[in-house]
């Protein structure tokens, strides 16, 4: 084993781990409230639709793109964890997740009807990018992180 993974792990991995943390931690209470059909925690996060449209439009989605919903916030989650504690394993489950970031968010941005109310939304439009640019940047540091021998 690399000597440099035995050593002090560098701030910036604490900081990119706890953020990543945070972040997949709300994708997951996204996809849980979603699941769980809270129209009240729906109508808060996005006031001009209506929770049950929102509903209907993942409803239709194909069951791959569910599939990768989940496997993109769940792993994501899980791979953060892993990143904190300085585990190889990291790498690979950020790679699941990215793949499930592209699979559901890739179907959402690229073939789903756009969801009545929000046609016109810059967010509706630019999100689903954003979040697949943050899952490559984090499997892309892990990685990096894996190369310099900190993740055991």
């Amino acid at each position: 084993m690399d000597q440099v993974a035995h050593g002090r792990a560098p701030v910036h991995l604490w900081i990119v781990g706890a953020l990543a943390f945070i972040w997949n931690g709300f994708g997951c209470y996204d996809y849980l409230m979603t699941r769980m059909r809270n129209t009240e925690y729906l109508a808060e996060m996005m006031p001009t639709v209506d929770p049950n449209a929102t509903l209907a439009w993942v409803d239709a989605f194909p069951i791959w793109a569910q599939f990768g919903w989940g496997l993109g916030v769940w792993g994501g989650l899980l791979a953060a964890m892993l990143l904190l504690l300085r585990s190889r394993w990291a790498v690979l489950v950020l790679g699941l997740s990215l793949l499930g970031a592209v699979l559901g968010l890739g179907y959402q941005a690229l073939a789903a009807p756009p969801l009545a109310g929000m046609e016109d939304s810059m967010a509706a439009k630019v999100m689903p990018y954003v979040i697949i640019g943050v899952a490559l940047l984090l499997f892309l540091y892990a990685r990096s992180m894996r190369a310099k021998g900190l993740l055991r």
